[in-house]
């Protein structure tokens, strides 16, 4: 790091104003960019506090960041900042496990915490953190807290929220507050947590965060099932969850998604297939064997082909197919749009016909895959020239819509889809989440410009 321009100065040991710096930190996984003043790195609450504070003095917006994974946008300093310009609050200094309870199931973690060294850290001790993005290697645990993500095992266990007891975090004027409890139960006062978790890092900057953990499961067992039709595929899912079965993990991979894969480096999937099913159960190993021959029988019914995984190499090889799709289509289409819908899991037949249907309409090739068994897709259309996708996503998010979904399920709305809030989120409700704002950050400096839709002039 080079020496700090004088000009800018934060009360903390590690901060930068090195253009390379501003650049590194000046963007996220969702291809948009912004430029901030400073970068700080903070290593403790109390510096948090005190960056928050001068921050307000300088009236410099503070934009939290775990790993700039996100999807959206949300960890740009980008969106309406205020004349001090924006300081990105990096936590990757901040990234201990302060506490393994393997009496209590509990687990005390900094924000800088990766998902996948906490899922190994665990594992240890014999416990399971089911949340698992597909950026576990590299996403942060305070950046699953502020997006609420989710994962292939949400369909089984949840998501984020779901395991979220207590949290640390450090309002926009430098006040310390905990919320929640370290208890299984606990239904004093307004639920501060649950707000919290899914907030984008526009309410309050979370240091400390007390997660549930489980036992890790008897056994796992894998199935791989391969359709000739995406209908098919989809009415598999619909089938599986109709007959009380619930998988750890039931997802989905089109076509295009194969065949971006096998392209970015072969790893042994079927060609010619139009769908496959990465389906996981786990519990008891004489359980899960009588629910995956229930899970064969109904695959095979639907046209399928079905193998398992044999073993552990095996099964990772799939894992690494299936968490490779997003950069497979990223190296195939670098300017490639990606959203994560959701419609209720009755409906994913329906959604991916009417996916077929949009990209046939538009001409744009559109490569789906997720999370079916509970109804979060990957939908990524793939032009073949940058262009503004705004009435084709318009039309997508009236699908989804009409289906009884919703525009986002684990990606958060940030930057890129808060020009579509309005289309699920009435005024009413809307002015509610604004006043909410308000007054956790009355003077609006906390990562501004997100969620929100610019508010309308006066008339």
């Amino acid at each position: 790091m080079a020496e700090k321009e004088k000009t800018i100065r934060l009360d903390i040991e590690r901060f930068s104003t090195d253009p390379e710096d501003l650049l590194a930190y000046g963007f996220d996984a969702s291809g948009l960019s912004g430029t901030a003043a400073v970068v700080a790195w903070p290593g403790t609450t109390m510096e948090v506090a005190r960056i928050m504070r001068q921050a307000r003095q300088m009236r410099a917006a503070v934009i939290p960041r775990g790993a700039g994974t996100g999807m959206t946008g949300g960890a740009v300093p980008a969106g309406g900042l205020p004349p001090g310009g924006a300081i990105v609050l990096s936590f990757e200094r901040m990234n201990r496990i302060l506490e393994v309870d393997d009496v209590n199931l509990t687990v005390l973690v900094e924000p800088g915490v990766v998902n996948g060294r906490l899922q190994r850290e665990l594992a240890g001790y014999g416990l399971f953190y089911p949340p698992d993005p597909a950026s576990l290697e590299f996403c942060t645990i305070g950046g699953n807290v502020a997006e609420n993500a989710g994962g292939p095992r949400a369909l089984k266990y949840g998501v984020t929220r779901d395991f979220v007891l207590w949290l640390e975090a450090v309002l926009p004027g430098g006040e310390i507050i905990h919320t929640g409890v370290q208890t299984p139960k606990g239904v004093v006062g307004y639920d501060l947590t649950r707000l919290l978790v899914g907030s984008e890092g526009t309410l309050a900057a979370v240091t400390k965060i007390r997660l549930k953990v489980l036992p890790l499961p008897q056994d796992v067992l894998t199935l791989l099932a391969v359709f000739g039709d995406v209908g098919a595929s989809g009415e598999a899912v619909s089938r599986i969850i109709a007959s009380k079965i619930i998988p750890r993990t039931l997802e989905i991979m089109d076509k295009d998604c194969m065949l971006a894969v096998e392209n970015r480096g072969p790893v042994g999937l079927p060609s010619g297939a139009e769908a496959l099913l990465l389906i996981e159960l786990d519990g008891h190993p004489e359980a899960i064997k009588a629910e995956a021959a229930r899970v064969i029988e109904i695959c095979r019914m639907l046209g399928a082909e079905v193998t398992m995984a044999e073993d552990d190499d095996a099964r990772e090889a799939l894992w690494r197919a299936r968490r490779g799709v997003s950069p497979a289509l990223y190296q195939l289409c670098p300017h490639k749009v990606s959203e994560d819908i959701v419609v209720p899991r009755g409906n994913i037949a329906a959604m991916l016909s009417e996916l077929k249907a949009l990209a046939q309409k538009t001409s744009i090739p559109i490569a789906s895959f997720g999370h079916a068994g509970d109804g979060n897709l990957h939908v990524n259309l793939l032009p073949k020239e940058k262009k503004d996708l705004t009435p084709v996503l318009r039309e997508l998010f009236e699908k989804v819509l009409a289906l009884g979904g919703t525009l986002s399920g684990e990606h958060g709305v940030g930057l890129t889809k808060k020009p579509f809030i309005q289309m699920e989120i009435g005024d009413a409700e809307l002015d509610l989440m604004r006043r909410i704002k308000n007054v956790f950050d009355p003077d609006g400096l906390l990562n501004p410009g997100k969620i929100f839709p610019e508010a309308e002039p006066p008339a």
